[in-house]
């Protein structure tokens, strides 16, 4: 699934981005290199971001 059309950004490569460290969605823009365009992903990676950060938090319990 494209999290970004603008850019052609997947799924798979945003989690991949949060999986090597990415912490924000300007981070994940800068692992794809590319850069936000119209912003409509943002809130999407927002979401993304915070499952991994849940699930790191669980995993640590």
């Amino acid at each position: 699934m494209y999290v970004c059309n603008c850019n052609g950004i997947r799924e798979r490569e945003v989690r991949a981005a949060v999986a090597s460290g990415a912490t924000r969605p300007s981070e994940i823009f800068r692992a794809c290199d590319a850069q936000p365009q119209c912003a409509r992903c943002v809130c999407d990676m927002r979401e993304i971001l915070q499952e991994q950060r849940q699930a790191l938090r669980y995993a640590a319990e």
